[in-house]
């Protein structure tokens, strides 16, 4: 009797991957953490860690010495509780009052951004016969979560009446402060600021206090306080174009393929839905197995460019769900020949911010975008 096969080679079976360099990842960790000392970081590890893999990612930050985990949502952080990740992970984005139980469960920090939404946390925690674990959310301008800075008091009093809720933490987001003018950022942080004066006003030791992200890390040291939580920046990439490189960081992502398929095109013959584009002159058209089904935007259709043995090249016809059409004129490629959607290949190079302006969209819709169905490989 065979055998049963072995597991395929992901090489073998999806010649489109994501390539995840460690080594990029931990130079800019290393690089933020230096440049906010004394502030702790917390990663920020949210959207399959902007695309590069919740798990590995979460693995890798946690060996280099992250004390703590921040995702968006509750099955991010079950995800990583199964994974056997065992660090505080601080649960961000809103919570139904449903959802309590399970992040109890698995000792997961909460958000608590209302009076409501704290009391529901307490009662919850009193049933089950332990202490939840909470970051107080104070909006100061971004208009999402959180209780408004001008109404916060009545929640920081709560807060202190609460048997079952230990607050770890206090914090808020910035809206702009990737931007060149930093007067909201400024705004926005004075306001948070006047609310944590109540803990003096009190005597009351003010718990973890928290707001920077990516942009503030990069332009606004005063607001490091306790605590910063990169994103984007940590993957290398910088969150606008305008903001001031302050710390040096290199993508970790690279996004490749290979070619697949290989013809002549004659003029007057359209490659693609819709017709949308022909040549004038036989050209050389190579397919590559890559679309909007992988995260490789329709908008990059007729746009984008690729690189193909060093040298860019452009993507012509519709974007397909599956597929890609590469002009190359008349020079050479063969079946196998490797693809880079996104990073280097010698002195030709495609950013995040390329792809992102071809597509008429921001970085991170680039990075978080890249689907669950194209591998990740470490190196």
């Amino acid at each position: 009797m065979s055998e049963r096969p072995g597991p395929p080679d992901p090489a073998v079976m999806r010649p489109t991957h994501a390539e995840v360099s460690l080594a990029r990842l931990s130079e800019n960790y290393r690089a933020i953490a230096a440049a906010v000392a004394p502030a702790a970081v917390m990663p920020i590890v949210k959207a399959n860690a902007y695309g590069h893999g919740l798990i590995e990612v979460a693995r890798h930050l946690v060996g280099l010495g992250a004390g703590t985990l921040g995702v968006a949502f509750l099955e991010e952080a079950v995800a990583l509780r199964a994974a056997g990740i065992t660090v505080p992970i601080l649960v961000m984005g809103g919570i139904l009052g449903t959802q309590i139980p399970v992040f109890l469960r698995h000792g997961l920090t909460l958000t608590a951004s209302s009076i409501d939404k704290l009391r529901q946390i307490d009662e919850t925690a009193r049933d089950m016969g332990v202490v939840a674990r909470v970051h107080l959310k104070i909006d100061t301008g971004m208009e999402r979560i959180g209780v408004h800075y001008y109404s916060a008091q009545g929640l920081l009093e709560r807060a202190g009446e609460c048997r079952h809720v230990v607050v770890e933490g206090i914090y808020s987001h910035f809206a702009n402060a990737d931007a060149a003018d930093l007067g909201s950022a400024r705004l926005q942080l004075a306001r948070f600021l006047e609310v944590l004066q109540w803990y003096d006003k009190h005597g009351v030791p003010a718990p973890i206090r928290h707001m920077a992200n990516s942009g503030a890390i990069l332009q606004l040291p005063e607001s490091h306080l306790d605590l910063v939580r990169p994103g984007i920046l940590l993957y290398g990439v910088y969150p606008s174009a305008e903001v001031r490189r302050t710390i040096a960081v290199r993508p970790a992502l690279s996004w490749k393929s290979r070619v697949v398929y290989f013809k002549v095109v004659m003029p007057g013959h359209p490659v693609s839905y819709g017709s949308t584009w022909e040549s004038d002159h036989p050209v050389r058209v190579v397919t590559i197995p890559v679309g909007y089904g992988d995260g490789y935007f329709r908008a990059l259709s007729n746009v984008a460019h690729v690189i193909i043995r060093g040298k860019r090249y452009p993507v012509v016809g519709r974007v397909c769900m599956d597929q890609i059409m590469v002009n190359i004129e008349w020079d050479s490629a063969y079946n196998g020949d490797e693809v880079v959607l996104l990073g280097a290949d010698g002195e030709a190079c495609i950013t995040c911010e390329d792809l992102a302006a071809w597509a008429g969209t921001i970085p991170y819709e680039v990075l978080t975008s890249i689907n669950t169905r194209v591998p990740r490989v470490y190196v």
